[in-house]
């Protein structure tokens, strides 16, 4: 899967999605630190990749557009570590592939997901 991380989130836990073979990039290496959120929604949904956030705008965002892409998934935990989180994404991604092809906004801690499939409302 195509995953952004954005800037929220640890540089390190792009690298370890790449290493569990996944195509994944963190947000430094591709937009400005500073970017709108709205710009990484519009890069997400031109470059087919999935944004992995700890921000919750990003779901009025996707409410707003009413779009069915890009697909989010935010972490609701505080710790953010990419020890802690890496497992966890790693399973999301799995066992919602589908959902995040087809368009989602989910929502995970280290022990649960909710999803909603797009657009939002």
């Amino acid at each position: 899967m195509r995953v952004v991380v954005d800037m929220c989130l640890p540089p390190g836990l792009a690298a370890g999605l790449v290493r569990a073979g996944h195509e994944a990039v963190h947000w430094s290496l591709v937009g400005d630190a500073v970017a709108a959120d709205a710009d990484i929604v519009a890069w997400a949904r031109l470059h087919d990749h999935v944004i992995l956030t700890h921000d919750l705008d990003f779901g009025d965002l996707l409410f707003a557009s009413q779009e069915r892409t890009p697909s989010v998934v935010i972490v609701r935990e505080r710790d953010t570590a990419m020890e802690r989180l890496l497992e966890p994404v790693l399973l999301v991604l799995a066992q919602f592939g589908p959902e995040l092809r087809e368009g989602a906004l989910i929502a995970m801690t280290v022990t649960m997901a909710r999803v909603r499939r797009l657009p939002l409302g």
